[in-house]
């Protein structure tokens, strides 16, 4: 062979391996590259307004705009700034900008002042934005949702309500922990008393049970919903973190009380700690994810492990993550586990828990099942040329309602939000949204 032939054959040998090597990391993208592909999806679907964006939970149904933090736009907002912080693609910023410019004109006739589904989870979103962006008419905007439940705020026996929801969702303990969010970012002077008079009715409002306290998501249902985002797990989270902020020994006092409660009605045979999903309908029921399961309720133990300094609380934690490791997902659906795969109920809520389990404890073992739920969770997505977004089932009783959502705690927003923390984790950057109603992460850095 000719010296000048081999030199040629050597350029398209080469080249032929790049193809290869390109085809291949197509093949396998990164954590990142699917969060940037949902990110595509969504995009595809947002919808101008007089003043910005907005995107509908459901794509193919444009009425389901909505402002509520728990399914549409502002979780969709929170998302492109997290996907900000991990590429530092400008035009993610300028998009979730736009979504807040948007929101902005929302807040004056929000109707709802929960956390998951109302004005405070506006005023978080706002927040945040305002956090990347250090634009003050989205700080005074959510300053103004402070002054919104200031003037909602009822006087009610010893303290405030907005209504007679207690939960996290929607009612008092979910819009506490946003008044302490904005007690701590937005420097609000008066949104940290008004979170202690949110505290003093939720302590009035628990039914003494089995040693402990117990609290209904509202006192007149007959449906009790004891883990974390109706019922006492999670209003015992907000008295735990109102202690961390306050030291005053009630909320304290309160929060272990929640606690004894859910243990004495929990199932804790072996290693394990389970809490049913309801009474009375539910008490064979349990549910694996955020909501209604260790997930949520976990977060509790390990707030009053951090707030007390105890760490036998540490072992219901790691009796939580038991249940889930020990229930046979993703392999194996359970009656509370169900074809859904995001943040609330599903595979990202889970596998968030774990990784969060694994940045306290360095046991590899929880880091490994993270990645494990994750690869089954890529495995049902639904890939073409508008993008990734994940085809579920958000409610368990009504399986056939297949839907791909854009939002954070039913859709691609929060499936691609759990990516984003994946990726950091593996690339040691650490991530810029955190939850009012998560004790997990670094603290937040205006």
């Amino acid at each position: 062979m000719k010296p000048r032939t081999l030199a040629a054959s050597l350029v398209i040998a080469a080249a032929t391996l790049l193809v290869i090597a390109q085809g291949s990391a197509q093949q396998t993208p990164s954590y990142r590259d699917v969060a940037v592909d949902a990110a595509k999806w969504i995009r595809s679907t947002r919808l101008q307004t007089t003043f910005g964006w907005t995107w509908p939970a459901d794509p193919r149904d444009s009425k389901t705009v909505s402002t509520a933090l728990y399914s549409g736009s502002p979780g969709v907002m929170l998302f492109l700034l997290e996907l900000y912080n991990a590429t530092g693609d400008r035009s993610y910023l300028d998009e979730a900008r736009k979504g807040a410019d948007e929101l902005m004109t929302k807040v004056p006739s929000e109707q709802g002042s929960g956390l998951y589904e109302g004005v405070a989870g506006l005023g978080f979103t706002l927040g945040e934005v305002w956090r990347v962006t250090k634009d003050e008419t989205y700080r005074k905007t959510a300053l103004r949702t402070v002054k919104i439940l200031n003037d909602r705020a009822a006087a009610v026996g010893k303290g405030v309500q907005w209504s007679n929801t207690t939960d996290i969702i929607s009612g008092t303990a979910g819009i506490g922990l946003y008044l302490l969010y904005a007690d701590e970012v937005l420097k609000d002077p008066t949104a940290r008393a008004l979170a202690i008079r949110a505290g003093n009715r939720l302590l009035e409002q628990g039914t003494p049970e089995h040693g402990g306290l117990k609290w209904a998501m509202d006192p007149a249902s007959p449906r009790l919903m004891p883990n974390f985002s109706h019922g006492t797990a999670g209003i015992s989270y907000f008295l735990a973190t109102l202690y961390k902020t306050t030291r005053d020994q009630r909320f304290l006092d309160g929060a272990l009380a929640g606690a004894k409660y859910l243990l004495a009605i929990a199932r804790t045979e072996g290693d394990i700690c389970l809490v049913q999903h309801d009474q009375p309908d539910g008490l064979d029921l349990y549910y694996l994810g955020w909501c209604h399961g260790p997930v949520g309720t976990a977060r509790l133990f390990y707030q009053l492990s951090v707030v007390t300094g105890d760490k036998t609380w540490m072992t219901w934690v790691t009796k939580s993550a038991n249940g889930i490791l020990k229930s046979g997902i993703p392999e194996q659906r359970t009656p509370g586990f169900w074809n859904n795969v995001s943040q609330c109920c599903g595979s990202a809520g889970v596998a968030q828990f774990f990784l969060d389990l694994y940045t306290v404890t360095n046991d590899a073992k929880y880091l490994s099942f993270a990645e494990k739920m994750t690869a089954d969770l890529l495995a049902r997505a639904t890939r073409d040329v508008t993008g990734t977004r994940w085809v579920q089932a958000e409610h368990r009783v009504r399986p056939e309602l297949l839907i791909a959502q854009t939002g954070y705690m039913q859709g691609a927003a929060g499936i691609g939000m759990w990516l984003l923390r994946l990726d950091g984790a593996q690339r040691k950057r650490p991530p810029f949204i955190q939850f009012p109603d998560s004790p997990w992460g670094p603290p937040r850095t205006n």
